[in-house]
């Protein structure tokens, strides 16, 4: 089966007006409409520059303050707009209705932003400070919360979790692994988590990643390795390495017990290609990643790109045709019956959800 291009439909349906027959990217998929919902990050305490964003699954528990289809974003900057200072997760319904769900006593709130099935929410921290006005970075976390927005569990290792920028999540229900970026370090860590009881344990944390490119840039705290998406099929991790501006390949992800180091490469194009920032597994098996515009800068600006396992570019996107840098998180799911795609504006403070069409 060829792999079809959920970007291309994008702009397809946009072209004929929001009706399209399904030319891909998915070939179990009915295009009947292509709507698409852009909705304000900001909550009441005025965070901006939303970094993370997540689907609530369709068997996420009911009776909290989210509900499965609902999107989660996490916020980086607090309302000054200083890097690494803010402190919120908001829940957007799919009617667009915007709500705080969280607010974390840390500063902070990374792309690492996740939900799992049994209840649960997860999201990392890199908080900065601004010692002679140079923004510094320190010691991340990750923040466990319930269904119903309570911090359950902070979990901080200066060694694994150093600093957390971006997570990926194989749900097993009552166990899950979760894969998680440290731009400071270039490392990527597993975790098991196990559940049960209302409760989450880590059960083990292993490196499995390192050697990915990372430095310090003032002006936008850290490049490091960012985006993950993992694919269970294949039982492999890709990484986004925003300072290497390159996509990388980790193997046996869920069960290797040490570092596959950067791994293999699978996706270099130095053309359309321009600092990677999130990343995302389609229903369909390509790839998304979205430009950053942070290193290589050339071309047009704000772009996700999408491209194969293999490596082959499908296609571009343009988000935002703006300042460079809106482009960060997004996130490709089937949810509420359909295909549905979301990804965060930072220009903007805004995320945009579009539900490509129903599952036949």
């Amino acid at each position: 089966m060829t792999h079809k291009s959920l970007l291309r439909i994008l702009v397809t349906a946009a072209l004929l007006g929001g009706a399209a027959r399904a030319q891909g990217p998915f070939s179990r998929l009915l295009l009947n409409s292509l709507p698409a919902r852009t909705t304000s990050t900001t909550p009441a305490n005025g965070d901006l520059n939303p970094y993370g964003v997540a689907f609530v699954p369709d068997d996420f528990p009911l009776g909290g303050s989210i509900a499965p289809g609902d999107v989660l974003v996490s916020n980086f900057n607090a309302s000054s707009n200083l890097e690494g200072t803010g402190t919120t997760i908001v829940s957007i319904s799919p009617a667009g209705q915007q709500t705080l769900f969280a607010t974390s006593p840390l500063i902070g709130l990374s792309t690492a932003l996740g939900v799992l099935s049994r209840g649960f929410v997860i999201v990392g921290n890199l908080p900065v400070a601004y010692p002679d006005g140079v923004s510094t970075p320190g010691q991340g976390s990750l923040q466990i919360f319930n269904r119903n927005g309570n911090l359950v569990v902070t979990l901080n290792d200066p060694q694994l979790l150093d600093s957390p920028w971006d997570l990926a999540i194989n749900d097993q229900g009552p166990k899950a692994q979760v894969f998680v970026s440290n731009v400071l370090s270039g490392t990527v860590t597993r975790l098991n988590l196990a559940m049960g009881n209302g409760g989450i344990m880590v059960v083990s944390k292993t490196r499995i990643g390192s050697g990915f490119g990372h430095q310090l840039i003032p002006a936008i705290v850290a490049v490091g390795p960012t985006g993950l998406a993992y694919d269970p099929l294949r039982d492999t991790l890709y990484v986004a390495s925003t300072a290497d501006n390159e996509i990388f390949a980790i193997p046996e992800a869920a069960e290797r017990t040490g570092s596959a180091g950067t791994g293999s490469l699978v996706f270099a194009n130095s053309t359309v290609l321009h600092g990677p920032l999130g990343l995302t597994l389609t229903p369909e098996g390509t790839l998304i990643t979205a430009n950053g515009d942070g290193v290589n800068v050339g071309g047009t600006q704000n772009d996700l790109v999408e491209f194969t396992e293999q490596g082959n570019l499908v296609a571009t996107y343009q988000l935002d045709p703006g300042a460079p840098g809106a482009a960060f998180g997004v996130v490709a799911a089937i949810s509420q019956g359909a295909v549905r795609f979301a990804a965060v504006d930072d220009d903007q403070n805004s995320v945009t959800v579009w539900t490509l069409g129903s599952l036949l």
